[in-house]
């Protein structure tokens, strides 16, 4: 068994410990788990998430915008507005 973290375990890792109320963005996410090219491969990632102890909704792009939620419009709006971070 391989004891190191996998790419997307450790996205993962990284994206549980953004508090309520704050964001990232996807390259940071990436910068932070020692990949700074990887900003698609984060958002592939957290597009296809499931597990919803992943808030996956706190990660944004790099431009401000919010960019998608699991193909679900709207929710990763309301779940930002819910924690404070959009008004």
């Amino acid at each position: 068994m391989n004891k190191f973290p996998s790419f997307q375990e450790q996205v993962y890792k990284v994206v549980k410990t953004i508090p309520k109320g704050k964001v990232m963005t996807y390259g940071q996410v990436a910068e932070r788990i020692g990949h700074p090219n990887a900003a698609r491969a984060v958002g592939t990632i957290l597009k296809n998430n499931k597990d919803k102890s992943v808030p996956c909704h706190r990660v944004i792009r790099a431009d401000g915008k919010l960019g998608g939620y699991n193909g679900i419009n709207g929710v990763k709006e309301r779940l930002l507005k819910k924690e404070g971070y959009l008004k």
